[in-house]
Protein backbone atom coordinates (compact mmCIF):
# COMPACT_ATOMS: atom_id res chain seq x y z
CA UNK A 1 0.00 0.00 0.00
CA UNK A 2 1.38 3.41 -0.91
CA UNK A 3 2.41 5.64 1.71
CA UNK A 4 0.25 8.74 2.08
CA UNK A 5 2.47 12.41 1.77
CA UNK A 6 1.43 15.90 0.38
CA UNK A 7 2.38 15.06 -2.92
CA UNK A 8 0.55 11.38 -3.40
CA UNK A 9 -2.90 13.55 -2.13
CA UNK A 10 -1.71 16.63 -4.63
CA UNK A 11 -1.55 13.48 -7.51
CA UNK A 12 -4.64 12.27 -6.73
CA UNK A 13 -6.69 15.57 -6.83
CA UNK A 14 -4.94 17.28 -9.72
CA UNK A 15 -6.40 13.81 -11.61
CA UNK A 16 -9.85 14.32 -10.13
CA UNK A 17 -10.03 17.51 -11.79
CA UNK A 18 -9.85 16.13 -14.95
CA UNK A 19 -12.39 13.25 -14.41
CA UNK A 20 -15.58 13.15 -16.21
CA UNK A 21 -18.00 10.40 -16.77
CA UNK A 22 -20.94 11.32 -19.01
CA UNK A 23 -22.82 7.73 -17.54
CA UNK A 24 -22.75 8.80 -14.26
CA UNK A 25 -22.84 12.75 -14.98
CA UNK A 26 -26.68 11.73 -16.17
CA UNK A 27 -28.23 9.95 -13.06
CA UNK A 28 -31.08 12.00 -11.34
CA UNK A 29 -32.91 10.60 -8.60
CA UNK A 30 -36.45 10.35 -9.77
CA UNK A 31 -35.43 7.81 -12.18
CA UNK A 32 -35.31 5.51 -9.07
CA UNK A 33 -37.96 6.67 -7.07
CA UNK A 34 -40.81 7.27 -9.55
CA UNK A 35 -44.12 5.61 -9.10
CA UNK A 36 -45.27 2.09 -10.68
CA UNK A 37 -48.46 0.79 -11.54
CA UNK A 38 -48.14 -1.70 -8.70
CA UNK A 39 -47.31 -0.57 -5.25
CA UNK A 40 -47.14 -2.99 -2.12
CA UNK A 41 -47.87 -1.91 1.27
CA UNK A 42 -44.22 -2.81 2.78
CA UNK A 43 -42.61 -0.78 0.19
CA UNK A 44 -41.11 2.42 1.40
CA UNK A 45 -41.79 5.29 -1.02
CA UNK A 46 -42.56 6.35 -3.83
CA UNK A 47 -40.70 9.63 -2.96
CA UNK A 48 -40.75 13.36 -4.34
CA UNK A 49 -38.68 16.24 -3.62
CA UNK A 50 -39.06 18.78 -0.46
CA UNK A 51 -37.84 22.37 -1.81
CA UNK A 52 -37.80 23.88 1.87
CA UNK A 53 -34.81 21.34 3.26
CA UNK A 54 -32.65 22.32 -0.31
CA UNK A 55 -29.24 22.67 1.19
CA UNK A 56 -26.15 24.64 -0.40
CA UNK A 57 -22.54 24.51 0.28
CA UNK A 58 -21.46 27.99 -0.08
CA UNK A 59 -17.91 27.96 1.58
CA UNK A 60 -15.10 26.80 0.74
CA UNK A 61 -13.26 24.81 3.25
CA UNK A 62 -9.68 25.20 4.86
CA UNK A 63 -7.99 22.35 3.47
CA UNK A 64 -5.84 20.93 6.39
CA UNK A 65 -4.13 18.78 3.68
CA UNK A 66 -2.39 22.44 2.49
CA UNK A 67 -2.94 21.08 -1.63
CA UNK A 68 -5.44 23.76 -2.21
CA UNK A 69 -8.50 21.30 -2.37
CA UNK A 70 -11.44 22.23 -3.23
CA UNK A 71 -15.35 20.68 -4.64
CA UNK A 72 -17.54 21.45 -7.01
CA UNK A 73 -19.82 18.95 -6.50
CA UNK A 74 -21.87 17.47 -2.85
CA UNK A 75 -23.78 13.78 -3.00
CA UNK A 76 -23.93 10.43 -1.41
CA UNK A 77 -25.17 11.42 1.85
CA UNK A 78 -26.10 10.05 5.17
CA UNK A 79 -28.52 12.09 7.64
CA UNK A 80 -29.67 12.38 11.28
CA UNK A 81 -31.47 13.67 13.87
CA UNK A 82 -30.23 15.17 17.04
CA UNK A 83 -32.08 17.29 19.57
CA UNK A 84 -34.71 18.41 17.37
CA UNK A 85 -32.05 19.40 14.26
CA UNK A 86 -30.94 17.14 11.13
CA UNK A 87 -27.44 16.67 10.50
CA UNK A 88 -26.38 16.09 6.79
CA UNK A 89 -23.23 14.32 6.03
CA UNK A 90 -21.96 14.29 2.50
CA UNK A 91 -19.49 13.61 0.28
CA UNK A 92 -17.92 16.44 -1.51
CA UNK A 93 -15.43 16.05 -4.24
CA UNK A 94 -13.15 17.96 -6.59
CA UNK A 95 -16.15 16.80 -9.65
CA UNK A 96 -18.79 14.50 -9.06
CA UNK A 97 -18.25 10.86 -8.65
CA UNK A 98 -14.32 11.72 -8.75
CA UNK A 99 -11.51 10.97 -6.28
CA UNK A 100 -10.16 13.03 -3.63
CA UNK A 101 -12.98 13.61 -1.81
CA UNK A 102 -13.95 14.77 2.05
CA UNK A 103 -16.95 14.39 4.34
CA UNK A 104 -18.28 17.21 5.74
CA UNK A 105 -21.48 17.90 7.74
CA UNK A 106 -23.99 20.68 7.67
CA UNK A 107 -26.61 21.34 10.25
CA UNK A 108 -30.44 22.22 9.94
CA UNK A 109 -32.07 24.10 13.19
CA UNK A 110 -35.75 24.82 12.29
CA UNK A 111 -35.40 27.62 13.53
CA UNK A 112 -32.62 29.57 11.59
CA UNK A 113 -32.34 27.01 8.82
CA UNK A 114 -28.54 25.76 7.54
CA UNK A 115 -25.16 25.89 8.90
CA UNK A 116 -22.22 24.05 7.31
CA UNK A 117 -19.52 23.16 9.96
CA UNK A 118 -17.13 25.74 10.36
CA UNK A 119 -15.06 22.39 11.46
CA UNK A 120 -14.93 20.37 8.02
CA UNK A 121 -14.05 18.35 6.72
CA UNK A 122 -14.98 16.39 9.51
CA UNK A 123 -13.05 13.14 7.75
CA UNK A 124 -10.49 13.98 4.75
CA UNK A 125 -7.47 11.62 4.18
CA UNK A 126 -5.03 11.06 7.25
CA UNK A 127 -4.30 7.41 6.75
CA UNK A 128 -2.56 5.33 4.10
CA UNK A 129 -5.88 3.66 2.72
CA UNK A 130 -7.38 7.00 2.45
CA UNK A 131 -4.77 8.32 -0.20
CA UNK A 132 -7.20 8.85 -2.78
CA UNK A 133 -10.01 10.15 -0.70
CA UNK A 134 -12.92 9.47 1.58
CA UNK A 135 -16.33 8.84 0.36
CA UNK A 136 -20.38 7.97 1.16
CA UNK A 137 -20.67 8.00 4.98
CA UNK A 138 -23.05 5.89 6.28
CA UNK A 139 -24.30 6.80 9.86
CA UNK A 140 -26.24 5.03 13.07
CA UNK A 141 -26.68 5.39 16.19
CA UNK A 142 -25.74 2.72 18.96
CA UNK A 143 -24.97 2.57 22.42
CA UNK A 144 -25.23 5.61 23.00
CA UNK A 145 -22.70 6.58 20.25
CA UNK A 146 -22.57 7.45 16.79
CA UNK A 147 -20.87 5.60 14.06
CA UNK A 148 -19.52 6.30 10.77
CA UNK A 149 -18.80 4.05 8.27
CA UNK A 150 -17.15 5.41 4.97
CA UNK A 151 -14.96 4.25 2.06
CA UNK A 152 -11.45 4.64 2.18
CA UNK A 153 -9.43 4.88 -1.49
CA UNK A 154 -6.25 3.91 -1.89
CA UNK A 155 -3.73 3.44 -4.45
CA UNK A 156 -2.61 -0.81 -4.65
CA UNK A 157 1.23 -1.32 -5.59
CA UNK A 158 1.59 -5.05 -6.67
CA UNK A 159 3.59 -7.45 -5.39
CA UNK A 160 3.50 -10.98 -3.77
CA UNK A 161 0.78 -9.17 -0.68
CA UNK A 162 -1.46 -7.61 -3.11
CA UNK A 163 -3.30 -10.74 -4.99
CA UNK A 164 -6.17 -9.59 -3.74
CA UNK A 165 -9.48 -10.99 -6.32
CA UNK A 166 -9.61 -14.09 -8.30
CA UNK A 167 -8.91 -12.32 -11.54
CA UNK A 168 -11.37 -14.31 -13.17
CA UNK A 169 -14.36 -13.61 -10.93
CA UNK A 170 -14.15 -10.10 -9.89
CA UNK A 171 -10.86 -8.56 -11.18
CA UNK A 172 -8.90 -6.33 -9.04
CA UNK A 173 -7.86 -2.90 -10.64
CA UNK A 174 -5.32 -0.29 -9.49
CA UNK A 175 -7.78 1.32 -6.36
CA UNK A 176 -8.29 -0.04 -3.54
CA UNK A 177 -11.72 0.28 -1.25
CA UNK A 178 -12.05 0.00 1.96
CA UNK A 179 -14.78 0.00 4.54
CA UNK A 180 -13.80 2.32 7.90
CA UNK A 181 -15.30 3.60 10.70
CA UNK A 182 -15.20 6.72 12.99
CA UNK A 183 -17.01 7.47 16.22
CA UNK A 184 -18.28 10.95 17.80
CA UNK A 185 -20.55 11.92 20.47
CA UNK A 186 -21.51 14.95 19.15
CA UNK A 187 -21.96 14.34 15.43
CA UNK A 188 -19.54 16.95 14.81
CA UNK A 189 -16.07 15.60 16.02
CA UNK A 190 -15.20 12.20 14.84
CA UNK A 191 -11.98 9.76 16.36
CA UNK A 192 -11.01 7.12 13.06
CA UNK A 193 -10.77 3.86 14.55
CA UNK A 194 -9.47 2.26 11.45
CA UNK A 195 -10.81 -0.51 9.00
CA UNK A 196 -13.82 -2.70 9.91
CA UNK A 197 -13.34 -4.92 6.92
CA UNK A 198 -10.29 -6.97 7.03
CA UNK A 199 -8.84 -7.15 3.60
CA UNK A 200 -9.21 -11.02 3.71
CA UNK A 201 -12.51 -10.87 3.45
CA UNK A 202 -12.73 -7.65 1.66
CA UNK A 203 -9.99 -9.04 -1.14
CA UNK A 204 -8.83 -5.21 -1.30
CA UNK A 205 -12.71 -3.91 -2.18
CA UNK A 206 -15.55 -3.63 -0.45
CA UNK A 207 -18.76 -0.82 -0.48
CA UNK A 208 -21.33 -0.16 1.45
CA UNK A 209 -21.61 -1.12 5.40
CA UNK A 210 -25.31 -1.47 5.48
CA UNK A 211 -26.40 -2.00 8.83
CA UNK A 212 -30.29 -2.41 9.41
CA UNK A 213 -31.37 0.95 10.90
CA UNK A 214 -34.51 2.06 12.51
CA UNK A 215 -36.89 5.63 11.47
CA UNK A 216 -34.76 7.24 13.96
CA UNK A 217 -31.40 6.43 12.51
CA UNK A 218 -30.62 3.80 15.67
CA UNK A 219 -28.61 0.77 14.33
CA UNK A 220 -31.08 -2.76 15.33
CA UNK A 221 -29.63 -5.62 16.34
CA UNK A 222 -30.93 -8.83 14.99
CA UNK A 223 -30.65 -11.97 16.48
CA UNK A 224 -28.41 -10.46 19.25
CA UNK A 225 -26.16 -9.01 16.84
CA UNK A 226 -26.06 -5.81 14.77
CA UNK A 227 -25.74 -7.21 10.85
CA UNK A 228 -23.42 -5.81 8.02
CA UNK A 229 -24.76 -6.58 4.30
CA UNK A 230 -22.02 -6.48 2.18
CA UNK A 231 -22.41 -6.43 -1.65
CA UNK A 232 -19.59 -4.73 -3.96
CA UNK A 233 -16.18 -6.16 -3.36
CA UNK A 234 -15.66 -8.97 -1.70
CA UNK A 235 -14.40 -11.17 -4.23
CA UNK A 236 -17.25 -11.22 -5.46
CA UNK A 237 -19.61 -12.67 -3.19
CA UNK A 238 -22.09 -10.91 -1.02
CA UNK A 239 -21.32 -11.26 2.72
CA UNK A 240 -22.70 -11.08 6.03
CA UNK A 241 -21.05 -9.09 8.97
CA UNK A 242 -22.04 -9.59 13.01
CA UNK A 243 -21.08 -7.43 15.59
CA UNK A 244 -21.88 -7.15 19.23
CA UNK A 245 -20.60 -3.85 19.03
CA UNK A 246 -20.72 -2.06 15.78
CA UNK A 247 -16.58 -1.84 16.26
CA UNK A 248 -15.68 -5.49 16.22
CA UNK A 249 -16.84 -7.54 13.32
CA UNK A 250 -16.76 -11.42 12.06
CA UNK A 251 -18.03 -11.75 8.69
CA UNK A 252 -18.75 -14.86 6.60
CA UNK A 253 -20.38 -15.49 3.10
CA UNK A 254 -24.37 -14.96 2.55
CA UNK A 255 -27.10 -15.27 0.28
CA UNK A 256 -30.05 -12.88 0.82
CA UNK A 257 -31.00 -11.54 -2.47
CA UNK A 258 -33.04 -13.20 -5.28
CA UNK A 259 -33.42 -10.56 -8.71
CA UNK A 260 -34.78 -13.48 -10.59
CA UNK A 261 -38.55 -11.97 -9.82
CA UNK A 262 -36.89 -8.57 -12.03
CA UNK A 263 -34.10 -9.99 -13.83
CA UNK A 264 -30.93 -8.14 -14.32
CA UNK A 265 -27.89 -8.17 -11.73
CA UNK A 266 -26.96 -6.73 -8.71
CA UNK A 267 -24.76 -3.84 -8.29
CA UNK A 268 -24.96 -2.60 -4.67
CA UNK A 269 -27.42 -2.34 -1.79
CA UNK A 270 -27.62 0.81 -0.74
CA UNK A 271 -29.89 1.15 2.74
CA UNK A 272 -31.24 -1.45 5.44
CA UNK A 273 -34.57 -0.04 6.44
CA UNK A 274 -36.23 -1.20 9.81
CA UNK A 275 -40.38 -0.20 9.96
CA UNK A 276 -42.48 0.91 12.89
CA UNK A 277 -44.97 -1.98 14.53
CA UNK A 278 -45.63 -4.51 16.91
CA UNK A 279 -43.72 -6.65 14.45
CA UNK A 280 -41.28 -4.69 12.53
CA UNK A 281 -40.67 -5.40 9.03
CA UNK A 282 -36.91 -5.22 7.25
CA UNK A 283 -36.88 -3.85 3.76
CA UNK A 284 -33.46 -3.57 1.72
CA UNK A 285 -32.87 -0.60 -0.96
CA UNK A 286 -30.87 -1.87 -3.90
CA UNK A 287 -29.10 -0.72 -7.04
CA UNK A 288 -29.01 -2.94 -9.79
CA UNK A 289 -28.95 -3.49 -13.47
CA UNK A 290 -31.90 -4.54 -15.07
CA UNK A 291 -32.48 -6.96 -17.90
CA UNK A 292 -31.46 -4.21 -20.41
CA UNK A 293 -28.69 -3.13 -18.29
CA UNK A 294 -30.39 -0.23 -17.35
CA UNK A 295 -29.49 1.37 -14.37
CA UNK A 296 -32.47 0.81 -11.97
CA UNK A 297 -33.85 0.71 -7.94
CA UNK A 298 -35.76 -1.90 -6.21
CA UNK A 299 -36.12 -3.01 -2.71
CA UNK A 300 -36.75 -6.46 -0.98
CA UNK A 301 -38.75 -7.47 1.80
CA UNK A 302 -37.96 -9.80 5.14
CA UNK A 303 -38.93 -10.93 8.59
CA UNK A 304 -36.95 -9.07 11.06
CA UNK A 305 -36.35 -12.19 12.53
CA UNK A 306 -35.27 -13.88 8.98
CA UNK A 307 -33.41 -11.42 7.91
CA UNK A 308 -31.81 -13.66 4.76
CA UNK A 309 -35.01 -14.72 3.41
CA UNK A 310 -36.40 -12.71 0.78
CA UNK A 311 -40.34 -13.10 1.07
CA UNK A 312 -41.02 -10.20 -1.84
CA UNK A 313 -39.33 -7.48 -4.04
CA UNK A 314 -40.69 -4.49 -5.96
CA UNK A 315 -39.17 -2.05 -8.48
CA UNK A 316 -38.41 1.08 -7.10
CA UNK A 317 -36.49 2.44 -4.30
CA UNK A 318 -34.53 5.63 -3.31
CA UNK A 319 -30.92 4.52 -4.02
CA UNK A 320 -30.61 6.35 -0.06
CA UNK A 321 -26.89 5.22 0.33
CA UNK A 322 -26.97 6.85 3.86
CA UNK A 323 -30.01 5.31 4.80
CA UNK A 324 -33.45 6.80 5.22
CA UNK A 325 -34.54 8.73 8.18
CA UNK A 326 -38.11 9.87 9.46
CA UNK A 327 -38.03 13.66 9.91
CA UNK A 328 -41.17 15.81 9.73
CA UNK A 329 -43.58 12.86 10.10
CA UNK A 330 -42.33 10.82 7.01
CA UNK A 331 -39.74 8.47 5.57
CA UNK A 332 -37.25 10.88 3.96
CA UNK A 333 -33.42 11.15 2.26
CA UNK A 334 -30.91 13.66 0.81
CA UNK A 335 -28.89 13.16 -2.54
CA UNK A 336 -26.58 15.91 -4.68
CA UNK A 337 -27.09 13.88 -8.20
CA UNK A 338 -29.25 16.23 -9.63
CA UNK A 339 -27.72 19.33 -8.91
CA UNK A 340 -26.42 21.42 -11.87
CA UNK A 341 -23.02 21.16 -12.56
CA UNK A 342 -20.42 22.49 -10.76
CA UNK A 343 -22.92 23.36 -8.02
CA UNK A 344 -22.81 22.43 -4.57
CA UNK A 345 -26.56 21.37 -3.99
CA UNK A 346 -27.77 18.85 -1.48
CA UNK A 347 -31.94 18.35 -2.50
CA UNK A 348 -34.27 16.24 -0.14
CA UNK A 349 -37.10 13.73 -1.05
CA UNK A 350 -40.29 12.55 1.25
CA UNK A 351 -42.32 9.45 0.90
CA UNK A 352 -45.87 9.94 0.78
CA UNK A 353 -47.38 9.57 3.97
CA UNK A 354 -48.97 6.44 4.27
Amino acid sequence: MQKITTEALLTSYEGALKFSNPLTDTISTDQFSAEYPEHPEWAVGPFRKDDSLSFRQVQDWDDPTGIGWTADSIYNPSIMERDGKLYLFYRASPRKESVSSRIGVAVFDPETGWQDSPSNPAIYPTMDNEILGCEDPKVYLANGRYYMFYNGIWTIERGAGDAGQDAEVYPLGDVGCDINVAVSDDLIHWEKLGLAVPHEISRYWAKGAVIPRNAHGEAVKIGGDYLMYLSEGCGGTTHVGRSPDMVNWTFAPQDYLDLEPLGGSLHEVACAIVGDGERPQLVLDFFYADPEGQFAAAQALYDIDQPFTQKAVHRGGSLAWGGLLKFGGTWMFAQGWDAPSGSRDMYFYRADPS
